[in-house]
């Protein structure tokens, strides 16, 4: 969240977190001579059909007659942003056999690569290419791989790049039969309302599908999902089959797991639809200052921004209120309290806001946890307030080289942050409200990257909440994810997805919600959190942040993932009827604006 007008620095860190991933395979392989029951195995390699048989990110272009290597077409693509204009293709290929992939690029930084091989994947590149040049690698198949993905892309803020003539020449794959049913079915998490389930992988499966009850209501890529929106104390049977191309199996044999008896995060009283706004008390900026008694009612959270560190590494949290100078309409403190007390005797939540744009805060001691626990307290009871907004930004997170599974982190500094909110949230009780609103920098691109990454390279920070929200998510309230000063994203439909519209808030919600691999590690699935966890976080004008949605776009998002109507392109993986709400930052912005983002959800909500 910004004091002032929006940043972006989302294009380089996401460059910094892919540029080890992508080096790590660049260099050119010698391709040995194809074998006399060899084939050319790529659909529409030279691109004569235009973008048939491929997948192509937003920035990839389409087939160009000029410059051409062969034929009539080939690829132009161009680079934007933090997309990489990334064409890809999936290839049915045969098990413990060797293949050589081909093609002719133009253009800088161009890449070739092969993923999926069940062995060692393989790209290669050039760094740069005035005119045709032939790119070559070989790799041979794991004793189960069924099908690869071959795919181009070239390099952040580089020119158009052409590619023509690939080519991947091996033994073809065999015909596509439907999958084996799944064994091994078992349950790995209960909670009152949701079941975390996992299954044994299942040979040429490219998907499977959860039922509950004979109904399906869940779709996977890997051997787990979570099934959410289920009642507490209650037995629930499920199931799951296996599918690709040629079909789905049958049913695997059912098992019976029973939800928990209620209480977590959730049990807070917050209304079934909520609203989330941050207000500015500690500083002023264009927005200008809002007290505590101004606040409209239909703010059911209010976060105040911000309680910050003495010190980046102290743990020592301070607030106070904005100062008359700065802020000349500011209330006493003994109003603002009053103020507070009204909102709580209206069934409103007030929580302090600790970080923020400005306030990084590193817990990477035992004595900075303890100090905070201290600290936060502190200001908890000195204005009465209902629990902690975690807003930690910029470098408060981030993952030490070798900490790469979310479920067990190792970290100083994610360790002791959830040590010291459990402790918190002991000390207050079941009442006491978490919210979190982490970018999605340090949540949803853990689909995609992991801390440093296995090679050791990539930014530390992505997907560093992860862990966090993992290990709360029993008492977490609310996770309201910055939908806004982001790059694009990569869904669960392995697309990219940008900022502004209803696309990008249903994309990036249905990963909070149905869950995913962590760095694309089908044994490290991050289960979705509850519907009624989860509220939608906007930026409420143009002013506010980078990102800004207009109502009606917004309206789309709660239709889609409410009703799932009004999806466009993207489907979700579930009928989220119980998504809890929206966030703004900020109240004050919202003011500011005529209150079109507040006004808009008591409409959509009837409230």
């Amino acid at each position: 969240m910004e004091r002032t007008g929006p940043t972006v620095r989302f294009s380089g860190l996401l460059a910094a977190a892919t540029a080890a991933v992508l080096a790590a395979g660049a260099l050119v392989a010698t391709a040995p001579a194809a074998g006399a029951a060899d084939v050319d195995l790529a659909r529409n390699g030279g691109f004569e059909s235009g973008l048939d048989g491929w997948s192509c990110t937003a920035a990839a272009g389409a087939a160009v007659s000029t410059p051409v290597h062969g034929g009539t077409k080939a690829l132009k693509a161009t680079p934007a942003g933090s997309d990489n204009a990334k064409c890809s293709q999936t290839i049915t290929v045969k098990p413990n056999s060797s293949y050589t992939l081909s093609a002719w690029v133009q253009g800088s930084h161009v890449y070739l690569g092969a993923s999926g091989t069940g062995t060692t994947d393989v790209s290669t590149w050039t760094q740069s290419s005035g005119a045709w040049k032939q790119l070559t690698t070989t790799f041979r198949t794991g004793p189960s791989t069924t099908s690869v993905s071959v795919y181009t892309h070239g390099w952040y803020g580089t020119p158009a790049h052409y590619v023509d003539d690939l080519t991947l020449v091996g033994p073809g794959g065999d015909p596509v039969v439907i999958p084996a049913v799944p064994a091994g079915l078992k349950t790995t998490a209960l909670t009152s309302s949701s079941v975390a389930l996992s299954w044994n992988a299942v040979s040429g499966a490219s998907g499977y599908n959860v039922y509950r009850g004979g109904t399906k209501v869940a779709t996977a890529t890997g051997p787990s999902a979570t099934v959410t929106g289920l009642t507490p104390s209650t037995a629930y049977s499920f199931q799951v089959s296996a599918t690709n191309a040629a079909g789905e199996s049958a049913k695997s044999a059912a098992i019976t797991a029973t939800t928990t008896a209620g209480g977590g995060g959730g049990d807070t009283k917050l209304p079934a639809r909520a609203l989330v706004g941050y207000l500015h008390s500690s500083f002023a900026n264009g927005s200008g200052y809002t007290r505590m008694a101004d606040v409209p009612d239909s703010w059911d959270v209010i976060n105040l921004a911000f309680g910050e560190p003495t010190s980046v590494t102290s743990g020592d949290i301070r607030f106070a209120l904005c100062p008359v100078a700065e802020c000349p309409n500011v209330e006493s403190e003994a109003e603002f309290k009053a103020a507070i007390k009204a909102k709580q005797a209206a069934g409103k939540k007030v929580l302090i806001s600790i970080g923020g744009q400005n306030g990084q805060v590193q817990l990477a001691s035992t004595a900075a946890r303890d100090a905070f626990v201290t600290s936060v307290s502190k200001i908890i009871d000195t204005y009465g307030l209902d629990g902690l907004d975690i807003d930690f930004e910029g470098h408060s997170l981030s993952l030490n080289t070798g900490d790469t599974d979310f479920r067990s982190p190792t970290s100083p500094v994610i360790v002791n942050l959830i040590s010291a909110v459990k402790s918190l949230k002991a000390k207050y009780g079941s009442d006491f409200v978490l919210t979190m609103a982490p970018e999605t920098f340090f949540v949803q691109l853990g689909y995609q990257f992991y801390g440093s990454g296995p090679w050791g390279g990539q930014d530390p920070r992505a997907g560093a909440y992860l862990p966090v929200i993992h290990a709360l998510r029993d008492d977490l309230t609310l996770l309201h994810v910055q939908d806004y000063n982001s790059g694009p994203i990569m869904g669960l439909d392995n697309q990219y997805h940008t900022m502004g519209g209803a696309d990008f808030h249903i994309a990036m919600t249905d990963m909070l919600l149905a869950g995913f691999p962590v760095a694309g590690d089908t044994t490290k699935v991050f289960p979705g959190l509850r519907p009624d966890q989860v509220a939608i976080g906007l930026p409420a004008s143009t002013q506010a942040g980078n990102g800004h949605t207009t109502p009606a776009e917004v309206n789309k998002a709660l239709n889609c993932l409410i009703k799932k109507t009004d999806c466009g392109s993207y489907q979700t993986r579930g009928t989220w009827s119980d998504l809890r709400g929206l966030m703004t930052w900020s109240i004050n912005w919202d003011r500011f604006n005529n209150w079109e983002f507040s006004r808009n959800f008591d409409a959509y909500f009837g409230n």
